[in-house]
């Protein structure tokens, strides 16, 4: 094989920073080559130098692509050049149909200068056979779920001639099914010739669909190891990620349970816009002090709708139920409520509904108990930044300042963020909707790390996970949902991945059976 791609002794800089420093990359023409490291270590970076988001000029080092050096000024460029790459953000307007959006930019024109409708709706359900969809291309994209979009963002790039795909993080929020499909896409896709760069953090995924894998550890190339010809585990990808071997994937604890803090009895909820469907059924659960309590369910099950709806009502219409917290009913009955009576929510979308981007570290931790700060009917900016700065150190978020734009961090920092935002309002329970999402292996053990403490400290957690295997390794006990409905409670020591997902995926007629 020849390589279509070499970057050579790329260095790029911002204010402060060093994000990559001499990296070196090498891609095989046909291949699909794996990019991994740990959130902040230069991976996306890399990506955007490639592409032309940081145009030639702003990096140090050279770029060699089929065989000739380039200097890509914009986007633009390196796509007429058939590099094209999907973020891990998808990119299309929701208001456009699937057609519209897979020509956007790149028009499909008849006479006159006009658009060629026509055109664009025949060659736009071509592409969109070719990645396995049978939508209409008329079909609006927000119609369509996350999975179908991400493969309209593949057949957008096929629109292009795409000779290199770089793919961000693509199956960061898909169920397993559609994660599936997107594999199978990528090696039909290299069956046709075309080269595909995955950024991933799960290593899963990674061994199963690429050739290489080239890790970036601190902004640096550590190694790239041959998944085809060389036997290599997960664990050896992760040694180079983090420069050391983890001994367990779950930090240890032993587990120090108290008095109950949490009762919902006969939950049910509503859905908020049609108001006869029930979406949550008679749910009835408790947290204790001390104990870390994970909620598992199939996509669709209404976990992060359970957990919104306790959560000041965010989600849902005609809620009923009763709440408790140290045994007392709580008033639940609005955001902020649920903060005062010690809930706390951290989304499973941080970046929608947790953050706020083009704001600073310290006003994202202060904004959920900002009264904490006020003086003579002011925010006192002085304890502000005091505050901010002892979760920054705390937490390890690795930024120079609290003045840094939250928006420009890694996942896993804005993910710490988002805890200390939490954290700062002292809550009794702390519910995590899929707290790891989108962060990788190294950080996702402190993630762990931080639970574990805040347990220890006598509070209680909720932990939301698609991912079974997190779960069992972090909960003492595990609830599981199906179509609404709470079909089991499992302690720890009986709690098996064939076992939850049995009570996962029960049908209705036999709801309400718990775990013997």
């Amino acid at each position: 094989m020849t390589a279509i791609l070499e970057m050579r002794g790329i260095t790029k800089e911002f204010p402060g920073v060093k994000a990559l420093s001499d990296v070196n990359l090498t891609v095989e023409r046909g291949e699909v080559h794996a990019i991994c490291g740990e959130n902040g270590a230069g991976k996306s970076t890399l990506m955007k130098v490639l592409s032309g988001v940081y145009p030639h000029g702003t990096y140090e080092g050279e770029i060699v692509y089929e065989a000739e050096p380039v200097a890509f000024h914009s986007i633009n460029d390196s796509e007429r050049s058939g590099i094209v790459i999907i973020h891990q953000e998808l990119a299309l307007s929701p208001h456009l149909s699937l057609a519209e959006n897979i020509f956007l930019g790149n028009e499909r024109v008849g006479r006159g200068g006009l658009i060629d409708w026509h055109e664009t709706n025949v060659e736009a359900q071509k592409l969109l056979a070719r990645v396995g969809l049978g939508d209409n291309p008329a079909v609006k994209a927000n119609e369509v779920g996350v999975g179908k979009q991400q493969l309209v963002e593949i057949a957008k790039a096929l629109s292009k001639d795409v000779k290199l795909l770089i793919l961000d993080e693509p199956t960061a929020a898909l169920n397993d099914d559609d994660s599936a499909h997107l594999l199978d896409l990528i090696r039909h896709l290299k069956g046709q010739g075309i080269t595909s760069i995955i950024i991933s953090h799960k290593l899963n995924e990674i061994k199963a669909i690429a050739d290489k894998v080239t890790v970036i550890r601190d902004g640096r190339t550590i190694e790239t190891l041959d998944l085809v010809h060389d036997d290599v585990s997960e664990d050896r990808i992760i040694k180079g990620m983090v420069g050391r071997d983890l001994e367990s994937r779950y930090p240890e604890r032993t587990p120090s349970i108290g008095d109950e803090v949490l009762r919902i009895e006969d939950w049910r909820v509503h859905h908020p816009t049609e108001a006869d469907r029930v979406i949550i059924h008679d749910a009835n659960l408790t947290v204790r002090a001390g104990e870390v309590v994970g909620i598992a369910g199939l996509m669709g099950a209404g976990r992060t709708e359970l957990a919104m709806s306790v959560f000041g009502r965010s989600y849902g219409s005609r809620i009923t139920g009763r709440a408790f917290i140290h045994g007392k009913e709580a008033d639940l009955r609005s955001v902020p409520a649920a903060i005062a009576a010690g809930l706390a929510y951290a989304t499973e979308d941080r970046k929608a509904y947790g953050l706020n981007l083009i704001e600073d570290i310290k006003r994202n931790i202060s904004a959920a108990a900002l009264r904490k700060l006020v003086k003579g009917g002011l925010v006192d900016g002085d304890e502000e930044t005091i505050v901010a700065e002892g979760y920054r150190k705390s937490m390890r978020i690795k930024t120079p300042n609290v003045g840094a734009v939250v928006g420009k961090l890694s996942g896993g920092n804005q993910q710490k963020v988002v805890l200390s935002k939490w954290l700062f309002t002292d809550p009794e329970v702390l519910i995590l909707d899929e707290p790891t999402r989108g962060i990788d292996v190294g950080a996702k053990y402190e993630i762990y790390t931080i639970i574990n403490q805040l347990v220890a400290d006598g509070k209680a957690v909720v932990v939301i996970s698609s991912e079974l295997p997190e779960l069992l390794g972090i909960c003492d006990r595990i609830y599981t949902l199906s179509e609404g409905r709470i079909t089991g409670e499992f302690p720890i020591a009986e709690a098996t991945p064939e076992a939850l997902m049995q009570r996962m995926t029960q049908e209705k007629e036999s709801d309400h059976v718990l775990a013997q």
